[in-house]
């Protein structure tokens, strides 16, 4: 009876402390804060995917993703301390570095995701423009801060384009005013306004589409931002949130049609057929393209990451030159067999 009483109070000291423990562990998952720089739509599935299928959980994370209105609001926000990180354009990110030396929490880049540019110049065919030439005097358009319309200084100097005249507008009604003729050109991201101006009854043979990457422009495009803060106070985290944000876009670029319902979850409303399109159009144009495949993904190569600091001083109007050492770090990048993620090429 004794042995039976011992072994008794053994189990029940053994389930205590199982229980005291379990709360322990759920306060062991680090809370991180994460903004994409758009809507939910098909790229975004590459950060969602380690969320649902529970990456970023089992690297003791508890990953939030919220959608964005634009790179220079998710820059700002993670900088101001609402987020701890995000998705968006190292353009923007060198811009509020510039703008803002004695920020307190400037965020720096610590992936590279979108190798080139996503920015373009898109026309319909009737207008005439096949080439950048084309553009000298012609009436374009774009929202204020669109990342194609902020870099154009740079496009045109490359391509010795003059004379443009620009018209604003909200994001929604860019691709209708150039249907309607009121403008005769657009910039934008491709893969979005290529879908959008399709939505508006264009076809496809209709759209003459300028990558800036194609057209002597080769600026880097979308990056993970970490806050200043995160990176004095948890660099353990960044480090963990990018080796679990690897496993799931590596599962999505090898899959990306069944990725979009990890989209779909977030935003009921989306055309599946659509997003597909959109994710695979994101993952040729930007994430697989030559560029990162010479390169390799998530890395930049110091020279060109130098001349894009300068160029985009220069055509933004920056208060202060933009120091490269100061808005990128490759200190919490995973191994290179572990950012080997990019499919075969087809």
């Amino acid at each position: 009876m004794t042995v039976l009483f011992a072994a008794l109070k053994r189990r029940t000291l053994i389930t205590a402390a199982a229980l005291l423990a379990a709360p322990a562990i759920g306060l062991a998952q680090t809370p991180v804060k994460f903004q994409l720089d758009w809507r939910f739509e098909g790229p975004a599935a590459l950060f969602l995917a380690a969320q649902a299928k529970g990456y970023y959980k089992a690297a003791g994370l508890d990953v939030s993703i919220d959608a964005g209105n634009g790179s220079g609001g998710t820059v700002t926000r993670v900088a101001s301390g609402s987020y701890d990180m995000g998705f968006a354009d190292l353009a923007a990110l060198m811009e509020f570095h510039a703008n803002n030396p004695d920020a307190p929490n400037k965020p720096v880049a610590v992936m590279m995701v979108y190798n080139n540019t996503p920015a373009a110049v898109l026309a319909l065919k009737k207008s005439g423009i096949t080439k950048p030439a084309d553009l000298s005097g012609r009436k374009l358009g774009a929202p204020g801060f669109d990342a194609g319309r902020k870099a154009f200084p740079i496009f045109a100097k490359a391509n010795g384009i003059s004379g443009v005249q620009w018209t604003s507008m909200d994001p929604p009604l860019r691709e209708t005013m150039l249907v309607r003729g009121d403008i005769e050109a657009i910039t934008g991201f491709s893969f979005t306004s290529i879908l959008n101006l399709e939505a508006r009854g264009v076809k496809p043979a209709e759209i003459v589409v300028l990558p800036y990457g194609e057209h002597g422009v080769k600026l880097y495009g979308n990056v993970i931002i970490a806050s200043e803060k995160m990176v004095k106070e948890n660099p353990a985290a960044i480090k963990a949130f990018l080796s679990a944000f690897l496993k799931g876009a590596k599962e999505v670029m090898a899959n990306p049609d069944a990725s979009i319902e990890y989209v779909k979850a977030r935003d009921g409303i989306i055309n599946v057929d659509l997003e597909k399109r959109r994710l695979r159009l994101a993952i040729d144009a930007v994430v697989a393209s030559p560029d990162a495949r010479a390169e390799g993904f998530g890395v930049v190569v110091p020279g060109r990451l130098a001349l894009m600091a300068s160029q985009v001083s220069d055509a933004f109007g920056t208060k202060t030159r933009i120091d490269p050492t100061k808005v990128w770090t490759d200190a919490y990048l995973p191994a290179k067999a572990e950012l080997a993620i990019l499919p075969p090429k087809q």
